[in-house]
């Protein structure tokens, strides 16, 4: 197709185009562009000198052709040690590849036809153990910045024929790869086909790291909550696949995404995995409660002592008078005093190196939370709450849903401070009424609660064994619902 493609165009296009090309960019010290004389022809070797392995360039490609007594471009190819080597006359491609790293053939008197030879520099971060996903049972390996490594950690996980990865080229100036991944015969083709139309649909000119992908192809780009999981554990990407979700890599980003999602999987971890069912059950109630309380504790410490005094009971009215003696501020303004200074302090550890950022984060606090009791701008509850606060939004494993946390704190407290309980509850309904509407690539966001569905809850709040986790999410519509062999074959045979 590219072949009958430029031999459609005119030859002087083709040169005018590949010659300024070659113009643009000589303006840049690291682009090489020689003539080399062999036995009985004259090349043109041209090449981006910091995208190429420069000892597999020597090695394999100038001493083969100095010792080639090749007369035409097509006789040349067998004496190069390559197993792939690319012989077009599109001078697009041509374009695309010699700025992706590879090193471009020509025929001195034929600028419209060449040879095109991989020899990217394998330069990158070595596969390490994940930082953010860290689990002490399981595997230790995580994804890394370059696009090969990451589709090489899947691939060692599902050593089957129907794996498809697709590759999309989005961002007008960056050209980021994209490689869309999906298990043929399981994978809904309506959730592929939604998910690759917003791809092409991107118009931005510059998709750096997957975070870009994230807000772009959302369903609801206005809502704090993440509608695509991001991992950097290529295990948790497989059981997604399997599963019959679609992923996604991008190439300089070492985070996957996987879609459709639902907003459960963000309070799980793959360690829930790893462990016995009951175990992981009770881990994940109590990160779901930890949750809550991070959200809750703050507002309902304010509704209370501003509204709904009665609700104390008599046993603590003495402790919370004692503790709010002298403090000259309403418990909103000493509340939202407090939480955003734990907020000031996350940041200033987050963006501080490590070792000053830990040494900030907890001098800071001690340091901060004592003056302020011993100055009387707060009280010694509330800043034991909003430090339980602070300390139970951490159970949340993934970063982006930890965020949201963090955010969903603020709406609570300055509803709390107008109107009390009824505020907090009308706060919730209105989230809740969000996240009914909120879909992830066209699949309800709250599955398996709305629409409710049995089976599916059986990873959900809790997670149950193996042997009873024998059918697909069905929220991923999946072309094979059955994952135990034995069910499988025995619902086939009562159908039969």
């Amino acid at each position: 197709m590219g072949d009958e493609t430029a031999g459609r165009q005119a030859p002087a296009d083709s040169e005018r185009s590949l010659a300024d090309l070659f113009n643009d960019l000589r303006q840049s010290k690291d682009f090489v562009s020689r003539d080399h004389a062999l036995k009985n022809m004259t090349v043109r070797i041209s090449y981006v000198k910091p995208l190429i392995d420069t000892e597999t360039m020597h090695r394999d490609v100038t001493r083969y052709l100095l010792k080639s007594e090749a007369a035409t471009l097509e006789d040349l190819i067998p004496d190069l040690p390559y197993t792939t080597v690319i012989h077009t006359k599109d001078v697009k491609e041509m374009k695309e590849k010699l700025l992706r790293g590879y090193v471009l053939i020509q025929e001195n008197q034929n600028e419209a036809n060449g040879i095109l030879l991989e020899t990217v520099a394998k330069s990158g971060r070595q596969v390490d153990a994940p930082e953010v996903e860290f689990s002490v049972i399981g595997p230790k390996e995580s994804f890394v910045e370059s696009l090969e490594p990451n589709l090489y950690l899947i691939r060692k996980r599902l050593p089957i024929s129907e794996l498809r990865i697709k590759e999309v080229v989005v961002g007008k100036l960056t050209k980021s790869r994209i490689a869309v991944i999906y298990i043929e015969g399981i994978a809904n083709k309506e959730n592929l086909n939604t998910l690759t139309q917003r791809l092409k649909d991107i118009q931005y000119d510059q998709v750096i790291d997957s975070s870009f992908i994230t807000q772009m192809v959302a369903d609801n780009n206005h809502s704090p909550f993440p509608q695509l999981l991001d991992t950097e554990r290529p295990d948790r990407v497989v059981s997604g696949l399997v599963e019959g979700k679609i992923a996604m890599l991008v190439d300089g980003s070492p985070l996957a995404l996987m879609g459709p999602t639902t907003i459960v999987e963000f309070f799980s971890a793959f360690d829930d995995y790893a462990l016995t069912w009951y175990l992981a059950s009770a881990f994940r109630m109590i990160r779901l409660a930890s949750v809550a309380f991070s959200v809750l504790a703050t507002p309902l410490y304010v509704a209370v002592l501003t509204y709904h005094y009665q609700l104390i009971p008599k046993s603590l009215i003495g402790t919370i008078i004692s503790s709010r003696m002298g403090i000259p501020f309403p418990p909103f303004v000493e509340a939202f005093f407090m939480e955003i200074t734990i907020e000031v302090l996350r940041e200033a550890g987050v963006r501080l190196p490590t070792k000053v950022g830990q040494t900030i984060g907890i001098v800071g606090g001690i340091v901060i939370g004592t003056a302020s009791v011993q100055a009387n701008l707060t009280s010694n509850i509330l800043l034991i709450l909003v430090g339980m606060g602070a300390l139970a939004s951490f159970t949340t494993p993934n970063y982006k849903m930890n965020n949201t946390v963090r955010l969903l704190r603020f709406p609570f407290l300055i509803a709390a401070a107008f109107w009390g309980l009824i505020g907090i509850g009308a706060c919730f309904g209105l989230i809740v009424a969000h996240l009914l509407t909120l879909k992830s690539l066209g699949r309800p966001y709250i599955e398996p609660f709305f629409p409710y569905r049995v089976r599916d809850l059986k990873d959900a709040f809790v997670r149950l064994p193996y042997n009873q986790q024998g059918i697909r999410p069905q929220q991923l519509r999946p072309l094979d619902t059955w994952r135990l062999s034995h069910k499988k074959k025995k619902g086939r045979d009562i159908d039969e």
